[in-house]
């Protein structure tokens, strides 16, 4: 494994300082503090400090191990289901605290809701997916649920695909429509806020395509952070990108600058293959 030397990218300009928190126009609507995070004793994220504007999307980038993966599990508290882990700092999502006491995870994780690397659709029809998490928290009128439905599967850009076989298998669905029936599944509960964990990896290319048109279209509405290993999709799918390494935050801007302007060796040895 090549040893990566951490220093400022090659450049005629002046060196500039990294941002390690980027400067939205707005106030945040997720703020990481010198967040740490241990699995036992071994440290997966160290003072991860990371402001993530409203209605953009945020990717994060890099190597395998590197911590993207756990840092998002932090902003919705999966990973406290998770033994022998221990978290220091804050999270911060409207300003509230998400690791105070008087959050409930569970209310927490409606609000963050989370899109995961392998469609996970539930053992029962495409109707009944997007309908579960609304009926859970407590919509029962037929009429209502039936336009929740409808609403999440559009949005989802599923509806056209399934309108007439809603009573069917959600396992008869391709790996791409079970994607989109899992993201409308996640906004069918309203979130602030959608974590997406690899969502497009095993994916081909047109389903790959379809997510990443979806997600431009969501981000209208909703807070999107993307981990992704897929270089040309963090261009393509993202406002903003966070490189991590070694489970810092290596450097933060805006997704252009980062790929076409990074400031940092580490940055651009990474971004373009040489190790990762």
């Amino acid at each position: 494994m090549a040893v990566v030397v951490m220093e400022p990218a090659a450049s005629t300009t002046p060196p500039v300082q990294t941002p390690m928190v980027a400067e939205p126009a707005v106030e945040p609507k997720i703020q990481a503090i010198n967040l740490d995070f241990f699995y036992g004793s071994f440290q997966a994220l160290k003072n991860v400090t990371l402001d993530v504007a409203p209605n953009q999307v945020t990717a994060l980038i890099g190597p395998s191990g590197c911590g993207k993966s756990t840092f998002l599990r932090c902003l919705n508290r999966m990973n406290d289901l998770i033994e022998d882990t221990h978290l220091m700092g804050k999270v911060l999502i409207d300003g509230v605290d998400v690791y105070s006491s008087s959050v409930d995870p569970v209310e927490l994780r409606k609000a963050v809701g989370m899109v995961f690397q392998k469609a996970n659709p539930f053992p029962m029809s495409i109707f009944e997916n997007v309908a579960y998490g609304p009926k859970i928290h407590g919509m029962r009128k037929r009429s209502d649920l039936e336009e929740t439905v409808e609403n999440c599967l559009t949005k989802a850009y599923l509806w056209d695909e399934v309108k007439d076989k809603l009573d069917q298998s959600a396992f008869g669905l391709s790996g791409g429509q079970q994607q989109r029936l899992c993201i409308a599944r996640t906004i069918a509960v309203d979130p602030k806020i959608i974590l997406m964990d690899e969502p497009c990896s095993a994916l081909d290319p047109v389903a790959t395509a379809r997510i990443e048109d979806l997600i431009d279209e969501l981000k209208q509405q909703f807070t999107i952070v993307i981990v992704t290993h897929n270089m040309q999709q963090a261009q393509r799918a993202s406002d903003n990108t966070a490189f991590f390494m070694m489970g810092e935050i290596i450097e933060f801007d805006k997704t252009e600058d980062i790929f076409l302007r990074p400031k940092m060796r580490a940055t651009e040895d990474y971004i373009s293959g040489r190790f990762g």
